[in-house]
């Protein structure tokens, strides 16, 4: 895994740990806008939806190849 992989996977660990944290859609809202810039809507709509940081972080590093 390379570092900038391992960097990417980092930021997605902590937006799924703090997606577990949201109750209201307020909160949801504030999580995204906090993140986007760094990770993007696609990988944030795929953690919504329910990925894992493991099948995300697999995805990245087979594109990394």
């Amino acid at each position: 895994m390379t570092d900038e992989v391992k960097e990417w996977a980092a930021l997605v660990e902590a937006a799924e740990k703090a997606l577990a944290k949201t109750t209201t859609r307020n909160d949801v809202r504030d999580w995204w806008k906090e993140r986007f810039g760094a990770l993007g809507h696609r990988t944030l709509g795929r953690l919504l939806l329910g990925k894992t940081t493991a099948e995300l972080v697999a995805k990245k590093e087979k594109a990394a190849e």
